[in-house]
């Protein structure tokens, strides 16, 4: 899209610079960092070389004059930002790829720490090293950690604290190591082993849905601690929900030879689509607090990256129960009185939003453009009085809905199965019915989106609706007549699956079942609550787990190229009360018998989602707040790239090349316009601004629909691939056991 057409929401920079020159504003440094004239000029400036394997972990020192980084040949570098030099090159002694590193805060830059596959927290003293070369061969660690009995995935430091650091471990467990009590622990499963350092014990905490209770392992992937709240900790792992705890409310720290219920969190965060999913294959890669501490930012794996607000008040994000999924997604019409929106204002003349709201309606019309349109909609919506009234509003949320419904229809082969697009559409249609409760428009695109979601008893009971407001002209009408067929058509066929499926209801019974019939067979009572369901609802359920590696996650000597692939199935009765995930040596504290006394649990709803860049390849995918504002949102992505939008309204405005086939780390630099990428290539990428950079891509201009399509069309092909491996998994183990 033409740079004119959007221009810069956060002002200009030659105002800002003079600003600064008058009055030395600290708060104008901040808004200069990473400003978006800035942003959008980024290009590659050096790289740093110096690792033998993927690069999977970068850290910055507190003043940026240091970078950190740890790789898969199981070593730790350390950068000169000044000159880019490497400064050390440290072997760790780690037995398996490092995950994680950081310098711990007041230590002068000289004690690090690292996480790697082999399960162990390793700690380093630069003062310890011996001579002045820069390369150093080995170093020994002043402590080692290896209670954790799973890969550990990442570190937390706590500012001003340079005495401990808490590991995040797939093990299920998040632990509080002070290098004043101890500087070693025995290994996992030791008959020795009783380290007191377990502050969260999550073995008992996954969930596939919020009303579910916890009952499987929460393999933790990332963890944050806010640097302004610093008692605030926040999780995210092998499940769809980001939880927030308070480390002042935990119990004291424990071994983790009883296994203990988790401890309520004090916030959740989920998008309210992803709530009831119950896919075994969506999980978290990422979690991380803003800089003010007030938001967090989610990564999910095949998803997209989601924001939140920490504090609710006087905000328009949602709280929401179990109960309210599916009816915030489906209100009735005319029956609820919805909460009114309190959007921000932003610094746009009005006849520039007119100019964005003639291009989302042209994209609607013409189909074309399709992205554009949202994200012209979306630098109008934030605005306030006097800048659009309520009508521009409300065409505003109705016309991206639309574009939204559209995109979906549009790329049918894409095969979009979490259908972000269609429930983006219905939270549009909601916020338009706040401001008029009989809007035509917003009716008919929520019956559209039900239709897509296969709620066809919700869709018919709009339809129904729209006979009240249709406007009386020709146009209106026709669209109304073209639903009410595509409903009709969609009744029909879906009378002849069941009755199909009620034939072949006694040839299924009493047998193991395919793959793909568990996972996407609707419910067999026909009942509208359950359409379009993609899990399984027999009593014999099935956990299928998933997981690909494109970063030498298994094996030191893997294939760069290569992508690895592992399917587990277990297949276990609902009733059952055998707990195959007990504790290490056999005990649980708990059984989970007294359902009864499960309180529901409350999450909160994203107010931005991110889209374009593909997360399905490594689990170590970050996603990361740009600057000292945190205004824009980085993520890397499976086809090399890496993606930056505008915070506030989700709007793309850069994607650059970073690697030849996956970039997973993005750190931005603590004080200057400078972000630190890295990912497959054995090298650290350094990114400022150039003024001979293109506006958009770097490198030549290319079509970016194209790419994010593309990017989708990789997340469906990665999901076939495991429904192609979970099937030959099936008929095996059929074959083994003599059935037909």
């Amino acid at each position: 899209m033409e740079e004119a057409r959007w221009g810069f929401s956060d002002g200009s920079v030659t105002d800002l610079l003079e600003a600064r020159g008058l009055h030395g504003a600290t708060d104008i440094n901040k808004r200069v960092q990473f400003h978006s004239s800035l942003v959008q000029r980024l290009a590659l400036e050096k790289e740093l070389e110096g690792h033998l394997g993927c690069v999977n972990a970068i850290a910055w020192n507190s003043n940026g004059s240091l970078l950190l980084s740890g790789s898969d040949d199981t070593r730790i570098c350390i950068w000169s930002y000044g000159n880019g030099e490497l400064l050390h090159d440290i072997e760790t002694g780690h037995s398996a790829n490092i995950f994680c590193t950081k310098f711990v805060p007041e230590t002068s830059d000289e004690v690090i720490v690292s996480g790697a596959g082999d399960a162990e927290v390793r700690v380093f003293n630069l003062s310890r090293l011996s001579g002045r070369r820069p390369i150093e061969l080995s170093m020994e660690p002043t402590a080692v950690y290896q209670c954790h009995s799973r890969r550990i995935k990442k570190l937390a430091v706590e500012i001003g604290n340079p005495n401990v650091v808490w590991s995040a471990s797939e093990d299920g467990t998040l632990r509080q190591h002070d290098f004043r009590e101890c500087s070693s622990c025995p290994r996992a499963r030791s008959a020795n082993q009783e380290c007191r350092n377990v502050l969260l014990d999550l073995r008992w905490g996954a969930k596939k849905s919020l009303a579910d209770i916890p009952k499987q392992p929460l393999a933790l992937k990332s963890c944050d601690i806010s640097s302004v709240r610093p008692h605030q900790l926040l999780v995210g792992g092998s499940d769809a929900f980001a939880r927030l705890y308070d480390r002042r409310m935990l119990p004291p720290l424990s071994t983790c030879q009883t296994k203990k219920e988790p401890p309520p969190c004090v916030k959740m965060f989920c998008p309210i689509h992803l709530a009831d999913t119950r896919k075994s294959n969506l999980h978290l890669t990422h979690v991380a607090f803003s800089p003010n501490g007030k938001e967090v930012l989610l990564s999910y794996s095949g998803e997209h990256v989601y924001l939140f607000d920490v504090d609710l008040e006087n905000t328009s994000s949602l709280r929401y129960t179990a109960d309210d999924v599916r009816e915030q997604l489906c209100l009735p019409p005319f029956n609820k009185e919805l909460a009114k929106l309190v959007p921000k204002q932003q610094k746009f003349h009005v006849d520039t939003f007119k100019k964005l709201m003639q291009v989302a309606t042209k994209s609607l019309e013409m189909g074309t453009d399709l992205m554009h349109g949202v994200e012209a909609c979306s630098t109008v919506l934030p605005a306030v009085d006097p800048y659009i009234d309520d009508n521009m509003k409300h065409d505003c949320l109705c016309t991206r809905a639309g574009l939204y419904l559209k995109y979906g229809s549009l790329n049918i082969d894409l095969q979009r199965r979490w259908k972000n697009d269609v429930y983006m559409a219905i939270r549009d249609c909601n916020s338009a019915r706040c401001i008029d409760s009989r809007s035509f428009q917003a009716h008919l695109y929520i019956a559209e989106a039900l239709l897509q979601l296969g709620r066809l008893k919700e869709a018919s009971e709009y339809v129904d609706a729209l006979n009240f407001l249709v406007p009386p002209y020709s146009g209106s009408v026709k669209q109304v007549e073209n639903i009410k067929e595509q409903l009709f058509a969609a009744e029909l066929e879906k009378n002849k699956k069941d009755q199909v499926g009620n034939t072949n209801t006694d040839a299924r019974h009493g047998r193991l079942r395919s793959l793909s019939d568990i996972l996407f067979r609707s419910d067999a009572s026909g009942s509208s609550s359950q359409e379009g369901r993609e899990d399984s609802d027999y009593d014999d359920e099935m956990e299928l787990d998933f997981e690909t590696s494109a970063s030498g996650d298994e094996s030191r000597d893997s294939d760069p190229g290569f992508v690895r692939c592992s399917l587990s199935l277990r297949f276990h009765r609902r009733d059952s009360q055998t707990d195959e995930h007990s504790g290490e040596n056999g005990s649980a504290e708990s059984t989970h018998n007294d359902d009864s006394a499960y309180q529901p649990e409350v999450a909160i709803d994203m107010k931005q989602r991110y889209v374009a860049h593909c997360n399905v390849g490594t689990d170590i995918k970050q996603a990361s707040f740009l600057g000292e504002q945190g205004e824009f949102i980085a993520s890397g992505s499976d086809d090399g790239r890496w993606f930056i939008w505008e915070k506030r309204t989700g709007r793309l405005i850069k994607m650059l090349v970073g690697d030849g086939a996956v970039v997973n780390c993005i750190q931005s630099h603590p004080y200057d316009c400078v972000v630190a990428t890295s990912g497959i290539d054995n090298s650290i990428k350094l990114w400022t601004p150039d003024a001979n950079a293109t506006s958009m891509v770097a490198g030549p201009e290319i079509d970016v629909s194209s790419v994010i399509e593309n990017n989708q069309r990789k997340l469906s092909h990665n999901r076939e691939i495991m429904l192609r491996a979970g099937r030959e998994v099936v008929a095996r183990d059929e074959n083994k056991a003599g059935w037909v």
